[in-house]
């Protein structure tokens, strides 16, 4: 049984999605978990509940569904996305970020059904597939060194380099946060526009203070949030744009 979440700012939208679900749920047994009229508040019960499909509009007010769909595909257990919506300009967009399908209003409850049926296979067979990388490769002094992906704790650009920290020591890596995030998503978090960090390694969050500007000798301080990390004394600032997926995570 397939366990379904609706994300749409319209409430009409979302009573239609539930009808049509109720119609197709002989042919299609699932489990209406929960509704969100906006991005922020989807993301956290989304991480709360866990459901495997995601209906999910693309214009939404302040966060889109793109986005939003960019932050759930981070998440321990991402679902499935099945972009509903009244735009079919989006589609390309939707479908660059692997969603499953793109179904456009009014929504057909055969289509509805084919689209979750669908979900249903996409994870299955995501399922068999291998997790990846398991090692980030390093030259250094003539040698190439491979370093584990599972002892890193986080990954931060800094000037022209990007540095791969872990417990015992730090490298040099030739490759860019963007590239790392969109390969290794259900392994690491983006908690700031330069800081990637492994999910498994966040222990919690506190607040601290960032310098948000400088001029001369003088510096701006304000209070955020930073990560805290497993064996890591250094603190890493969360982004106001950031804060609601790493809040989601440390529920």
């Amino acid at each position: 049984m397939k366990r379904v979440f609706i994300v749409d700012d319209e409430a009409p939208a979302r009573e239609r999605l539930k009808t049509l679900l109720a119609d197709i749920a002989a042919e299609c047994p699932h489990q209406l978990v929960g509704e969100a009229g906006n991005a922020t508040e989807a993301l956290e019960r989304i991480a709360a509940v866990t459901p495997e499909v995601v209906l999910l509009d693309v214009q939404m007010p302040q966060t889109g569904g793109l986005e939003l769909a960019k932050q759930l595909a981070q998440l321990p257990q991402p679902p499935a996305i099945v972009f509903v919506t009244a735009f079919e300009q989006y589609a390309i967009n939707a479908f660059d970020l692997q969603a499953t399908d793109y179904l456009l209003k009014p929504v057909r409850a055969e289509r509805l059904a084919q689209a979750l049926l669908r979900a249903a296979g996409q994870r299955a067979r995501n399922a068999d597939k291998p997790a990846g990388r398991q090692h980030f490769s390093v030259m250094e002094r003539g040698r190439l060194l491979l370093v584990p992906v599972a002892e890193v704790i986080y990954l931060k650009a800094e000037m022209k380099y990007l540095t791969l920290h872990t417990d015992g020591r730090d490298y040099l890596l030739e490759e860019s946060l963007a590239s790392i995030e969109e390969e290794l998503p259900h392994l690491f978090v983006r908690v700031h526009r330069n800081a990637l960090v492994a999910k498994n390694a966040i222990a919690g969050v506190e607040r601290g203070l960032q310098v948000t500007s400088q001029d001369g000798h003088n510096e701006r301080l304000q209070e955020a949030w930073e990560v805290i990390l497993k064996g890591c004394s250094e603190r890493l600032p969360v982004s106001r744009r950031q804060w609601p997926l790493v809040k989601a995570l440390v529920r």
